[in-house]
């Protein structure tokens, strides 16, 4: 049987990988956003509040609004496509880029806080990008399509804290607040994500795959042969699961290593490894899930975190333990997310797909929240150690369940 053509007569495998470019290239451009905020964010917040103890707030604010924008933009995507809700959260966080920069100048915390909760919605479309690389993919390359728009992230990650030194100096040149000089590479990097996804991202990679739902003619191109709820559960489990770990402890690492004595270029090195564990090789369990599958590649996934978990439990004392573990947990939530994210995509049919993707989100930013700030109270009471092993749980609860998502 020749294969499907998509509307226009494009060839859809031309069109996906063109799809795939795109929503590669506009990681990039958010990550960029995304970077900035988080290397700046915690400092704004400590310098206009007037208080250290809410420094983590910034973050906080991020995520929750991640969280509470996921579903909306899910929404708009079933309703309209991938373009208008991918442009349109680039287009909310790029308000509250700009206003991150009047709360600065006037000095008003509550306004910082609803900034870098309108930049949540940058987030929420970032995370969207890894679901809308598998709208059109194939079962033999679901996996990786939608891990190569997650390893874009690295790029993103890696610039947006390099450019706060230059920021300084062009915000400076403009008159700006201190400390949002940064913002500038931000607004451009965030008006031109909107305009790539505007102008790029045609035929829209979910109407089509909407329109291909509906024709018997091309029922095999179709993601989802029959609608697989408890599989879908199952997923949003796995990914919710893995990154409510991976925060935990990550977010807990530094204070850890500082109080072991580590200097600030450990403690950097440590986390820059972890992003690097995080996206860089998220293209080989992409692979891994389309030849294995998704759900060995999720357990692949937790026995990574299980290592690294009892990793960072012994070596505690050691900053090259604690490193090798933060990679390991790196990789374990990248073969999770990946693979969770391939089986949520095909477990669902064209009716509940794109809801079950928004809640995924949620799920994702409100557990990973809890988990930040829950793993400060466990460090306290039982220490680097005791955290790691108290979020061995997590880890069991998806390799006991692991049978719901082959059903």
């Amino acid at each position: 049987m020749p294969e499907p053509q998509a509307p226009g007569g494009l060839d859809l495998d031309r069109l996906r990988r063109r799809t795939v470019g795109v929503l590669a290239t506009g990681q990039v451009l958010g990550g960029i956003a995304f970077g900035a905020t988080i290397s700046l964010g915690a400092v704004l917040a400590a310098e206009v509040s007037g208080d250290e103890t809410l420094s983590g707030l910034a973050t906080a604010a991020v995520t929750l609004g991640a969280a509470a924008l996921a579903v909306p933009l899910a929404a708009l995507a079933h309703r309209h496509g991938r373009r208008p809700a991918l442009a349109g959260g680039m287009a909310v966080a790029l308000v509250g880029v700009g206003l991150v920069v009047v709360a600065a100048a006037i000095g008003l915390f509550p306004l910082l806080l609803c900034a870098f909760a309108l930049i949540g919605a940058g987030q929420a479309a970032n995370l969207q990008s890894r679901f809308a690389a598998a709208d059109l993919a194939t079962d033999s390359s679901r996996g990786r399509d939608l891990s190569l728009v997650v390893w874009a992230t690295t790029v993103g990650a890696v610039l947006g804290p390099n450019l706060v030194g230059p920021g300084e100096s062009v915000g400076a040149a403009l008159g700006m607040p201190q400390l949002t000089g940064a913002y500038v590479f931000t607004v451009v990097a965030q008006a031109l994500g909107i305009a790539l996804y505007l102008v790029a991202l045609r035929p829209d990679p979910l109407l089509v795959a909407q329109r291909l739902a509906r024709q018997p003619a091309t029922a095999g191109r179709a993601i989802a042969r029959a609608d697989r709820p408890v599989a879908a559960r199952y997923a949003i489990t796995a990914i919710a699961a893995g990154h409510g770990v991976m925060v935990a402890v990550m977010a807990m690492t530094p204070v850890h290593l500082l109080h072991q004595g580590a200097d600030l270029s450990v403690v950097g090195f440590t986390i820059s490894l972890h992003v690097a564990g995080m996206y860089a090789l998220s293209p080989v369990f992409g692979i891994l899930a389309d030849r294995l599958g998704r759900v060995p590649t999720v357990l692949v996934g937790q026995a990574l975190l299980t290592a690294a978990l009892l990793l960072a439990a012994v070596g505690q004392d050691s900053a090259v333990a604690v490193t090798v573990a933060l990679v390991l947990l790196g990789l374990g939530w990248s073969a999770a997310t990946v693979a969770g994210a391939a089986l949520l995509t095909e477990a669902s049919d064209e009716q509940h797909r794109t809801a079950r993707q928004g809640r995924s989100d949620l799920a994702m930013n409100l557990v990973g929240a809890a988990g930040a700030i829950g793993a400060g109270a466990v460090l306290g009471a039982i220490g680097y150690g005791g955290l790691a092993l108290v979020a061995l749980a997590a880890v069991a609860v998806v390799v006991v369940l692991a049978p719901l998502g082959r059903r």
